[in-house]
């Protein structure tokens, strides 16, 4: 027997739309704006949402029983239900701004989140999944990565670790958007690794372009934070990275940290590594402090600029004899 689960927030709009023909003009107003925003009021106190709506305290909570709620925080709760990994985020800031602190110990309590995610991913982690994943990567004719939001960094920092082992590497978020992403990954097949990066809050970009690579009968790699990702069940092989925080909605040193460790098993199983990383320091060169580089009048000899000369050796000056 199948049970139908109402999506976030129906209950509470079906309760608006039964008690709309009795509700005062203010309580239409608040209703408007719960309709409107239904998001942002699952994460509002009863203060924040009078204001935002132009209503009174009283008002806002008198609405609240009109719904037949027992009052303000169980109308909310019904609302935040569903929502729970969009707002619990915010909550947990909210939470944290509330309790008294200094910079220092948020520095502290930051960098031991930051320890605790990595070490947690460190213990959970599918070495047998590693090795699966360092294997397509390398195989495959071409990579395609997608990330977008704050995961767009993330892929960013993913291609450039694996442009050095890896012939073509593509990162599909860019400028052009989503929709240009959809029509490179068309030129993806068989012999290609999609590999996908996104974690809480998921972005439904991702998850398309993941659709449409495993269409294509492409390979497709996940990063992400547990097996109830909806990026997990369209991955041929899944890396999961804990990234509990209590300041952001997630903490991505541990998902860098997963990265690099990624990037640098692909290099170890790439052929030729060492001259491959011998022919990018070559390319370089001429941009790195110290790299003796050409030289030139505040330019760089790869722009084409004339290097400055070097007087010969017998053009000092000679000084002028008295007489």
């Amino acid at each position: 027997m199948s049970t139908n689960v109402d999506p976030p927030g129906t209950t509470v709009a079906q309760r608006i739309a039964q008690a709309l023909p009795r509700l005062s003009r203010s309580h239409r107003q608040v209703a408007d704006y719960v309709l409107e925003h239904p998001l942002q009021v699952a994460t509002l106190p009863i203060d924040e949402l009078a204001t935002a709506a132009g209503v009174s305290v009283a008002t806002a909570n008198r609405f609240a029983r009109a719904l037949d709620f027992d009052g303000y925080p169980a109308f909310r709760a019904e609302l935040v239900r569903g929502f729970e990994p969009l707002v619990a985020p915010v909550e947990r800031l909210r939470g944290n701004l509330e309790r008294p602190t200094t910079v220092s110990e948020v520095f502290a309590a930051a960098l031991e989140e930051s320890r605790r995610n990595i070490d947690a991913t460190r213990q959970s982690l599918d070495y047998a999944a590693c090795e699966a994943a360092v294997e397509r990567i390398g195989k495959a004719r071409s990579i395609y990565i997608g990330g977008f939001g704050a995961s767009a960094w993330l892929a960013g920092l993913l291609q450039h670790g694996l442009d050095s082992s890896c012939s073509d590497v593509r990162l599909l978020s860019g400028v052009s958007g989503v929709t240009h992403a959809a029509r490179t990954l068309m030129h993806a097949g068989p012999q290609d690794v999609f590999i996908g990066v996104t974690f809480p809050r998921y972005l439904t970009d991702t998850i398309a372009l993941a659709q449409i690579a495993r269409g294509q009968g492409c390979a497709v790699l996940a990063l992400t934070d547990r097996p109830s990702s909806p990026l997990a069940p369209l991955a041929d092989v899944a890396l999961y990275c804990q990234t509990e925080t209590s300041y952001r909605p997630n903490c991505e040193t541990s998902v860098l940290a997963l990265i690099e460790a990624l990037t640098s098993a692909v290099a170890l199983r790439a052929p030729g590594a060492v001259q491959s990383a011998g022919r990018i320091l070559q390319a370089v060169r001429p941009w790195l402090h110290g790299g003796n580089g050409p030289r030139t009048n505040g330019t760089n000899g790869a722009n084409g600029a004339t290097q400055q000369a070097t007087p010969p050796a017998d053009s000092t000056p000679k000084k002028k004899t008295s007489r």
